[in-house]
């Protein structure tokens, strides 16, 4: 089992040691245990590998999504100062085919990563048990993984603090709309390098302490996490319901990208809001 992880087998004694420690002559918390789905070594090694494999698409993904609106935002600038010498129209209908194609892309990346992903669902939803061994090489990996976490976060933060900066002295110097536009799309760009970061190190991240069963993994919040799975499959489409009410009687494509930033910050509150209550249930 040591060579599964690619470690000595004194990692897989320690968290034996522990688990025997750890035991209760209560036969009612042995019963209790022995019904918890149980992972093996074989399990959480694929379940890790599948991870570090999918944070980089998924990233990715979430990238393209951020990025789409760009050239639509660009071209519609553009036009508008009589640079480019195509209409408004033209300009829209490059802009969208662009986005959409890009979305389209993105979702196909998500789908095949649900693909995959599927089966280690239990994982994140219910309160689980692993054989020894599985612990301690989870709490190793996820020591030495630190750095680069840390690293990458922080990198990342800095990079949403300074997106707006451009924008902001180009509005303060000019009116011109192309280059507010550039500026505008030099923002989603830093913003997409620096989400891009947080994916690809949170879920690498994540990964271990689903099967520490630590950070946004514990018992309970799993139980949480339920509430937000359910209100995701509300909420979405609706927001997309309502971009497309927008957009489409109006022909503000321009305009009405802004729904989804302002959708992603609404979301972290009704979830927030859905949990606590929830939780006082």
């Amino acid at each position: 089992m040591a060579e599964i992880f690619g470690v000595t087998t004194d990692y897989l004694l320690k968290d034996n040691a522990s688990r025997a420690n750890s035991e209760h002559p209560i036969k009612e918390s042995v019963e209790t245990v022995k019904k918890l789905p149980t992972v093996s070594m074989e399990e959480a090694s694929e379940f890790l590998r599948i991870e570090e494999k999918n944070a980089p698409l998924i990233a990715l993904g979430v990238s393209l999504c951020i990025l789409s609106p760009i050239l639509l935002i660009l071209l519609f600038g553009f036009s508008s100062s009589g640079i480019l010498g195509i209409s408004e129209n033209l300009a829209g209908g490059l802009g969208i085919t662009i986005l959409l194609i890009m979305i389209a892309t993105a979702v196909f990346i998500f789908i095949s990563y649900r693909n995959r992903e599927k089966r280690y669902d239990f994982l994140k939803t219910e309160e689980i048990d692993t054989v020894y061994g599985v612990t301690q090489i989870a709490k190793e990996k996820k020591e030495t993984f630190e750095k680069t976490f840390n690293m990458n976060i922080s990198i990342g933060v800095i990079l949403c603090i300074l997106a707006p900066i451009p924008l902001l002295i180009s509005s303060f110097l000019t009116e011109k709309e192309y280059i507010i536009s550039v500026m505008i799309g030099l923002l989603l760009t830093i913003i997409t390098v620096a989400v891009n970061m947080f994916i690809r190190v949170g879920i690498i991240n994540s990964s271990y302490d689903i099967l520490l069963q630590t950070g946004d993994y514990t018992p309970d919040k799993k139980k949480a996490s339920k509430v937000s799975d359910k209100l995701a499959g509300i909420y979405w489409p609706i927001v997309l319901a309502v971009y497309l009410a927008w957009s489409l009687p109006t022909n503000n494509w321009n305009v009405t990208w802004v729904v989804w930033p302002v959708a992603g910050v609404l979301y972290v509150v009704v979830v927030s809001i859905a949990k606590i209550l929830t939780s006082e249930k």
